[in-house]
């Protein structure tokens, strides 16, 4: 298991955040849909947690199709969702990624959210993370892929017209005001021998995207969600995940050509024959019998269960 602790800092404050961070997630998870891939939403809804008590809970199934590295692609052939579950506790949250037939595979993501610039060396409470362990991510100038660059999300070039805000620049961290931090304990694992840690560092450089980016979203899009009732915002997140719900199920049922609006950024695993699964370590001798699965078997396509 690869844990690494993530610093992201923002020019905003932990209440607008509230706000933002919901408003940017629909947001995103819409765009990157398209194409066979994506974000299905499954349940959003308030729920009991048996530890940390009443939070909201939102359970995802992303679908990717193409986005896994050549090397990966020698053994994972064909490519199955995910299951992501989210628990909110706003300003604590936690993030479990499964599949439900490859328990040698999960990521899990605590988040806490403070009005400060990303100095708190032990923000969760128990053991401090190893500072060789930590990295600070800046919204402002850490590079992102090429495709995935987009000039009105470029913060030295961003500037809200709500707030009188941007745009950045270098050492925005230290001086501006406000400034919260997004601090993100990052443990992945991928158990499976000779890939274990080619693995796990492909998922956190992915995931180093992942942040980059939707933080830099959540920021220049300021001026669209300032303002916002946490009823409001709600009210957008469910118009939001049944347009991406329906663009998600559309493409699937389209055989034709299908081209994402935007490049997703989550990675995902899969298999589709019981000699790929044997290469993971998973157990196939129940799905070998149709007389006790209802899974098609050509190919074989398995559903992950809720996270």
């Amino acid at each position: 298991m690869l844990m690494k602790e993530y610093r992201i800092c923002m020019p905003l404050t932990v209440d607008e955040y509230r706000i933002g961070q919901l408003y940017m997630i629909s947001k995103h998870s819409c765009e990157q849909s398209g194409g066979g891939e994506g974000v299905e939403v499954v349940r959003n809804e308030s729920d009991i947690h048996p530890q940390h008590g009443r939070g909201q809970l939102t359970e995802k199934r992303i679908y990717l199709n193409s986005k896994l590295p050549s090397w990966a692609k020698a053994f994972l052939p064909r490519i199955f969702y995910v299951t992501e579950k989210a628990w909110n506790f706003y300003p604590y949250t936690i993030t479990g990624v499964n599949v439900s037939f490859f328990p040698k595979f999960s990521i899990r993501i605590e988040t806490r959210f403070e009005n400060n610039n990303g100095n708190n060396d032990n923000v969760f409470g128990d053991t401090p993370t190893p500072a060789d362990s930590v990295s600070f991510l800046d919204i402002l100038s850490d590079p992102i892929p090429e495709k995935h660059y987009v000039k009105s999300e470029d913060l030295s070039l961003w500037q809200s017209s709500k707030t009188d805000r941007g745009p950045l620049e270098k050492g925005w961290r230290d001086d501006h005001r406000p400034v919260m931090c997004s601090y993100k304990r990052v443990q992945c694992s991928f158990e499976v021998y000779g890939f274990q840690t080619r693995t796990e560092e492909f998922i956190h450089r992915s995931i180093q995207d992942i942040l980059v980016v939707g933080h830099r979203q959540a920021v220049a899009w300021l001026d669209e969600w300032h303002g916002l009732s946490l009823e409001e915002v709600r009210e957008y997140e469910r118009a939001m995940q049944e347009k991406t719900n329906s663009k998600v199920k559309s493409s699937q049922n389209d055989t034709g050509p299908q081209v994402a609006s935007r490049p997703a950024f989550f990675r995902s695993i899969s298999a589709t024959d019981e000699h790929s699964l044997k290469k993971m370590g998973v157990t196939t001798a129940v799905m070998s019998d149709p007389s006790v699965s209802s899974v098609p078997h050509s190919p074989l396509r398995l559903n992950s269960t809720p996270e």
